[in-house]
């Protein structure tokens, strides 16, 4: 039970407590419940904990990453989303024979958007909650907030006028974006033991695995 809810039900038996001993039982269970300590994730059956801000919004959360072996060169992609218990609801990962780091840390996040929408399409369930989606990749999580916007008011070209690298997979991710109005970027730190960030990295290399790429 969150620290919250929990001196919200204190307040409300104070309101209706009538003697002194219910009082003073009242005030110091509401020390001992400011007392405790908030947890940095809720945990779920699924193994994978709940980031704090997403589980105090309820809200869903997804997982991108990006992997390519030689650059350009052979690369995947893998991602994947948990509701607001933190249950999986999917996983997914693909392969391209030419490509770079950079464009598949996009469709990784790209995939991971589309899957959450055909998720919530399938199942009739509309977004009435924020979405987090955490990606390793500074490219990705700068270039959606900050360069994006400057990009299209140039109409999509970059302040030096040429297109932007990976045009094709900007628009896609900001088409997405649209469809989801409460969707927040956050960047995690790449191989630090982050576990969802961790599998999605699994997840791309046994697709680079599969296909024979060493």
């Amino acid at each position: 039970m969150k620290k919250k809810t929990i001196l919200n039900a204190l307040i409300a038996l104070e309101a209706v407590s009538q003697t002194s001993e219910e009082k003073s039982a009242i005030d110091l269970l509401t020390k001992l419940a400011k007392s405790i300590e908030d947890e940095a994730v809720v945990e779920n059956t699924g193994g994978f904990g709940v980031p704090k801000e997403a589980a105090e919004l309820n809200a869903f959360t997804l997982y991108s990453d990006g992997a390519c072996r030689g650059n350009p060169g052979p690369g995947a992609w893998g991602s994947l989303g948990q509701d607001a218990s933190g249950a999986l609801f999917f996983e997914r990962s693909g392969f391209d024979y030419t490509t770079t780091n950079n464009r598949m840390e996009l469709e990784g996040a790209i995939k991971a958007i589309e899957t959450f929408l055909d998720h919530l399409e399938e199942n009739e369930l509309p977004i009435t909650t924020p979405v987090f989606l955490y990606s390793d990749s500074k490219y990705v999580v700068d270039g959606l907030e900050k360069w994006v916007p400057g990009w299209k008011k140039r109409g999509w070209k970059k302040a030096d006028k040429k297109a932007p690298e990976n045009l094709a997979q900007w628009q896609a991710l900001d088409e997405l974006k649209g469809r989801v109005p409460q969707l927040n970027m956050r960047w995690v730190k790449g191989h630090s033991g982050h576990p969802q960030n961790e599998r999605c990295d699994e997840l791309a290399n046994v697709a680079l695995d599969e296909a024979g790429i060493s």
